[in-house]
């Protein structure tokens, strides 16, 4: 497993838990940051961060991007592991640096990793939909 798989898994654990607790993203961050603080870990990794902070940032966008573009599914529909792994595959397509193909990888490999048997070909299809209409989205969202 790369660092930035790690990292990326860690930062769906963020998400996930702001998500079921309903706080900000933020404060789970922050929270997260402390727990590892007091229990003697090192703080966790810059990408890790990034991610996090990056899905915060844009969430709402995010979120408006996931409801038209996932057919037949509402986002609160949405199992929160799905919902959280679509996030960070959102942010990377049209925020981050790193190539379509491995944000969408990436997006799949953490739903066959820890969500349902039909989850990986959801990710798969509707990260897919995003990456195809990333010019429209980028054009019209910011």
């Amino acid at each position: 497993m790369t660092a930035r798989h790690r990292a990326r898994k860690r930062a769906l654990d963020v998400l996930f838990e702001a998500d079921l607790r309903q706080v900000p993203i933020g404060e789970a961050l922050a929270e997260t940051e402390a727990r590892r603080v007091e229990a003697g870990e090192p703080p966790l990794n810059p990408y890790t961060v990034e991610v996090v902070s990056g899905v915060a940032g844009h969430q709402q966008r995010i979120d408006e991007i996931l409801a038209t573009y996932s057919l037949g599914w509402t986002i609160d529909r949405m199992p929160a592991v799905d919902r959280n792994t679509l996030r960070i595959g959102v942010f990377e397509l049209l925020w981050g640096d790193i190539p379509d193909a491995v944000a969408i990888d990436e997006a799949v490999e953490l739903s066959r990793e820890l969500s349902t048997d039909e989850s990986p070909a959801f990710v798969n299809g509707l990260l897919a939909r995003v990456r195809d209409e990333r010019a429209t989205l980028i054009a019209t969202g910011e």
